[in-house]
């Protein structure tokens, strides 16, 4: 994998020191320029959860992904770079549903100077910087307030502010797994008719102002 090409793909411009400000910096040159997106699951495009594919796809060809892909590739960028990183997994709130299984979202921890942040360029409308994980602090962000609170004693909740109401988003472990132990709910996610991501077309990228979703 090519650091030159990938920040060249993410238009980003300054130094790549392992440091706290870098990470804000790469985390939102991410989502500013690589768009969430199903496209291949909905035309039948099988996704693998190899390095070197996610890097042709998302680097070389210009496209997007979902969270295996974003944040896999994302991953092994900082990893790269020096960043001590380790991919979780995360489960889904949904409304109606409850939670996902585990596995059902990917999502980083980079610990800077003993200190840890949740880091994530695959969940669609989330934080445009790491969040510091230290429970029970609001935590203000571009894209919103957020809040890690402890949901019981094998994950932590991470929730957004919407009209004064704290919203949950997902919870999440803090022990590091390999990119091979998604690689089910990837499938499951491509190929259920239960998954959002078989339903219907959705390509997504943030601004300064809001965001562009075509669907």
């Amino acid at each position: 994998m090519s650091i030159d090409t990938y920040i060249k793909r993410i238009k980003y411009t300054g130094d790549l020191n392992p440091t706290l400000k870098v990470l804000k910096n790469l985390q939102k040159a991410h989502l500013f320029t690589v768009p969430f997106e199903n496209l291949d699951i909905i035309s039948g495009t099988p996704i693998k959860l190899d390095i070197e594919k996610l890097f042709d796809k998302i680097v070389l060809n210009n496209r997007g992904g979902f969270c295996y892909e974003l944040n896999g590739l994302f991953y092994e960028l900082l990893k790269t770079i020096g960043f001590e990183v380790k991919m979780v997994s995360a489960r889904v709130f949904d409304k109606k549903r409850g939670l996902g299984a585990e596995f059902d979202h990917m999502a980083i921890i980079t610990r800077i100077n003993e200190i840890d942040y949740l880091t994530d360029v695959g969940f669609g409308e989330f934080a445009f910087a790491p969040l510091k994980i230290e429970l029970n602090t609001n935590q203000k962000d571009e894209r919103g307030l957020f809040k890690i609170e402890e949901h019981d004693s094998n994950y932590l909740l991470v929730s957004k502010q919407q009209k004064e109401q704290w919203v949950p988003e997902y919870i999440f472990s803090i022990q590091a797994r390999e990119i091979n132990e998604y690689e089910e709910m990837c499938t499951y996610h491509q190929t259920s008719p239960d998954s959002h991501f078989t339903w219907k077309r959705i390509c997504s990228l943030p601004t300064d102002k809001g965001r562009i979703t075509v669907t």
